[in-house]
């Protein structure tokens, strides 16, 4: 500091001297059985995010099992590093809070550009607003598959708010504050091929965490159906002895006390239906199949197809080229409620397309599509 210009490392060790304050014990907020059910509901919706940035990347990507510890929230700021990107996600839909995820700038880049259909080697210099666009999409996939994942969890739909992203510098400027004083921790290590291996950090407002845990432990199960209970029946009062002919004459009350069935020579006759006639359901002189002569069905005729990757989806713009899985010249499917039955050709009529059926599906061909 001899020129009166700090240096980095200097600007970095005064910064640090905002989180001199001592280290909390996570056992003093959260019991053994929370931190279990935190740790579960990180592992189970990582999880599921790992798979939608793979899918999203065309990399292979890995997260490892988090670890929980908890902050003060006016150390969050004191924790960064390096240039950072700051990820906000808001619950909106069956859990309410809020969830911060801190990012390396290095590791956005690079997710930018493979969300761009790039190879993650050539990076800018700075993040634009369209690299932004692409790290706040990747972030809305993993955290809605998170969010999902999560609705099996609380046995409940739970939504997210689109994420909004801030670009730290260093010293970062004010993130936006929780409604806590206290915040969990959430660390855990992201790989992605060979492009990216780092620690990303999730922080979690300590209510919202215990909102999460208290709908984990207190689901609502089925209530028991009330057995309906049995009330004792007074025993019926003893039969005079009558002559049969008035016991014959007795009325019998099917919500009555039950009578001895010695008492009661009850007439009972095997119940008779009338015979149909075969005839009857073509009595009109109309066939079965007459009466689904007049119900409509969409006829589609289908060029080809082909699958893209997302990347490539985000490229398309006006004048680009898809390339289908059929060949010039090659017959197109002719289908009926999305069920093949037929193939043919494109023609013109007037200034109309049609079609030209050259080829009629067999029948066991389409039994076969239909079993499909």
């Amino acid at each position: 500091m001899g020129d009166g210009i700090l240096s980095q490392e200097e600007i970095n060790a005064l910064f640090n001297q905002t989180s001199t304050k001592p280290s909390l014990n996570i056992d003093d907020f959260l019991s053994s059985m929370e931190k279990d059910a935190i740790g579960e509901i990180g592992n189970i919706s990582l999880g599921s995010s790992t798979t939608a940035l793979s899918m999203l990347l065309n990399q292979r990507v890995e997260i490892t099992t988090p670890t929980l510890s908890v902050i003060e929230q006016d150390q969050i700021e004191g924790m960064i590093q390096e240039k950072s990107v700051a990820v906000h996600v808001d619950y909106t839909t069956g859990i309410r809070g809020k969830n911060l995820l801190i990012i390396r700038e290095n590791d956005a880049k690079i997710i930018a550009s493979l969300m761009m259909g790039g190879d993650g080697t050539q990076l800018e210099e700075e993040l634009s607003d369209l690299h932004l666009s692409a790290v706040q999409e990747a972030m809305n996939q993993m955290m809605g598959s998170a969010a999902t994942s999560m609705s099996t969890i609380f046995n409940q739909k739970v939504d997210i708010s689109p994420p909004a992203i801030d670009v730290l510098g260093l010293p970062p400027k004010e993130l936006e504050h929780f409604d806590d004083d206290v915040v969990i921790e959430v660390s855990f290590r992201l790989k992605v091929g060979t492009l990216i291996d780092s620690n990303m950090i999730q922080f979690i407002p300590l209510s919202f965490a215990k909102e999460m845990v208290h709908k984990i432990l207190n689901q609502q199960e089925p209530e028991p159906v009330n057995p309906v209970p049995v009330v004792a029946e007074k025993p019926a009062a003893p039969l005079r002895q009558m002559p049969a002919q008035q016991v014959n004459a007795l009325p019998v009350d099917i919500g009555a006390t039950p009578v001895a069935q010695e008492s009661v020579n009850a007439n009972i006759q095997k119940v008779e239906y009338a015979a149909f006639s075969e005839k009857t359901a073509a009595s009109n002189g109309v066939s079965n199949i007459d009466l689904l002569y007049d119900i409509p069905l969409a006829i589609t005729v289908e060029l080809g197809r082909t699958e893209m990757p997302i990347r490539k989806i985000l490229e398309l713009g006006a004048g680009a080229v898809i390339q289908l899985d059929k060949l010039a010249g090659e017959p197109v499917d002719i289908l009926a409620n999305n069920k093949l039955i037929a193939k043919g050709e494109v023609v013109v009529i007037e200034e109309n397309f049609g079609v030209r059926i050259t080829d009629i599906i067999g029948q066991a061909d389409r039994l076969t599509k239909m079993s499909m």
